[in-house]
């Protein structure tokens, strides 16, 4: 038994897949079995029988060869054909009983690898630990005349969160409410925005600071979450919620529809004028701000008579209640069933027999009419179609509901080390815009402040993007593309730059010359060209 990780316990591979060479593995530690490889892509530094992955399933030993088991992938602004292909680096063929791959076409060595159609991401590229070691691909391309330099790596997140915007006006939990991921808690309910519910997931302190339990739970949900998958929470005191980036949520098994066009008094706002003169009075109900037509700004700017409503909650300026039922899944994110019961009576000298009362949700969900009869109390009735007209079109100007995923890291750490010997001067090149950072090709922004801090909308990202190591920590891939002479000037490894052909021909910088692969993928429509000279140069 050594000090280090083993991990023969794990299912064993006949051969990996889209094998890239990283070295010629040899045993580091005397004790260790001569039949297997050390290796040190994390701390973890994991022994691998042959034919066998290490514990993050992205490395493995090939007959004493440590190989990437993913292909790096390289972005196009365009495919040949819409289907993204797997090929060999240098039309070399994969390694045995893989998959079939792709041979390398013909024109690689000519327009096809112009700077500005090809990039590398950090997808597959594979990670340098210890982190003193250069990037795995720090490759020099032309764009528009200019010598650019583009650093890739695969960085190892410790400080990662997910950020989780979710559009809807359900109550899914308390703010700072304990959010669980199969029994363990991975995060927590922060603060509402307008429209929608915010988490916030992982983070160090679950990752490292918790059980292990706790921190493998957290690591598969957010590499989960990253590479788009559906993951179920629970929140304590709240909801049951499945979360899957780019879908609506289901939250205690229902599907969310709408997100909700404003806030009662917003909803009032807009559509004053097109309930004037078909209702007398209109409520519009939310758990943060209920509006009330006659009472509001709009309803006075059109001399709307008063119409003795008496609310509950507490009113804040004319028109506006807060509190006037608590959170909850029912009517505008209360817990009410009943709208009627958020309105304490009416005043006999305002109100009169026969007044039309219309009671909607934020969304245009929940909707009812009411008269007054002779006591004043209402009765519901059958809406006038002038009026669903307009509820209709309160819902039709509500967004789709969807969860948003955000990857929140602190990139600020020793992987600077793989793009300078002198990390403080990357940092300032990045907040000078020098440096244009991307996540798998995706634009990522860079947070004010020390350090560097970047968040990045998964659905941007290739598909799989992330991975894992236990140390616990999540990985997750970056770019850093500069011009050539910014990148000499902040102390580059200037003697690993290679040309954008010498890259595609051999691999990382690690690799010996064994049978490596990428894969090629079309840059998504909505991400701008990260190698475009605009947002480098200003």
């Amino acid at each position: 038994m050594t000090e280090h990780t083993k991990t023969d316990g794990l299912p064993g591979m006949d051969a990996p897949a889209f094998a890239q060479v990283l070295e010629k593995a040899r045993p580091r530690n005397e004790r260790m079995n001569g039949e297997k490889v050390e290796c040190n892509a994390c701390p973890v530094l994991c022994q691998i029988s042959d034919g066998r992955t290490g514990a993050c399933d992205r490395y493995a030993n090939s007959g004493g060869a440590l190989v990437r088991t993913d292909p790096v992938l390289l972005l196009r602004r365009s495919l040949l054909k819409t289907e993204a292909k797997v090929v060999a680096f240098a039309g070399r063929p994969a390694l045995a009983n893989g998959p079939e791959i792709q041979p390398a076409p013909s024109s690689w060595s000519g327009d096809l690898l112009l700077a500005d159609e090809v990039f590398v991401t950090g997808v597959g590229s594979s990670t340098t630990y210890p982190d003193y070691k250069p990037a795995p691909f720090i490759v020099c391309s032309k764009v528009d005349g200019v010598d650019m330099v583009t650093v890739v790596t695969e960085g190892i997140f410790s400080y990662c969160s997910l950020k989780v915007k979710i559009d809807t006006d359900r109550f899914l939990g308390a703010e700072q409410a304990n959010v669980r991921c199969k029994g363990e808690v991975v995060g927590h309910v922060t603060t509402a925005e307008y429209g929608s519910q915010m988490l916030s997931l992982g983070g160090v302190h679950h990752l490292t600071g918790g059980s292990k339990k706790e921190g493998r739970v957290t690591m598969d949900m957010m590499q989960s979450l990253g590479n788009k998958k559906a993951v179920e929470f629970t929140i304590d005191g709240g909801s049951q919620i499945v979360i899957q980036a780019g879908r609506a949520p289901i939250v205690n098994g229902v599907e969310e529809q709408r997100m909700r066009v404003g806030c009662g008094s917003a909803t009032i706002g807009i559509f004053a004028k097109q309930l004037f003169g078909k209702a007398d009075e209109v409520v519009v109900v939310d758990d943060h701000i209920t509006g009330v037509l006659t009472e509001h700004q709009a309803g006075r700017c059109l001399d709307m008579r008063a119409s003795g409503i008496r609310m509950r909650g507490r009113k804040s300026t004319p028109g506006r209640y807060f509190q006037v039922a608590n959170p909850g899944t029912g009517w505008g994110g209360t817990d009410i069933a009943d709208p009627l019961s958020i309105i304490e009576g009416w005043d006999t000298d305002g109100a009169w027999p026969g007044l039309r009362l219309l009671m909607t949700s934020t969304t245009g969900e929940h909707a009812n009419w009411y008269v007054l009869n002779e006591e004043l109390v209402p009765v519901e009735q059958d809406m006038p179609d002038e009026v669903r007209l307009v509820v209709e079109r309160i819902g039709e100007n509500c967004e789709p509901s969807l969860s948003t995923v955000l990857f929140l890291g602190g990139a600020g750490g020793s992987l600077r080390a793989g793009v300078t010997e002198n990390p403080v001067l990357l940092t300032r090149a990045i907040k000078s815009a020098l440096v244009n950072v991307t996540c798998g090709g995706a634009p990522a922004y860079v947070w004010p402040g020390g350090g560097i801090t970047i968040m990045v909308d998964v659905m941007r990202m290739p598909d799989n993007s992330f991975g894992t190591v236990p140390t616990p920590a999540v990985v997750a891939p970056i770019e850093f593309s500069m011009k050539l002479e910014d990148y000499r000037a902040l102390g580059g490894h200037m003697d690993h730059v290679r040309t954008l052909e010498e890259a595609l021909s051999r691999g990382a910088w690690h690799n010996e010359g064994a049978p490596s692969s990428l894969q090629w993928s079309a840059r998504p429509a909505a991400n701008p060209w990260p190698l475009a000279r605009q947002p480098l140069l200003g």
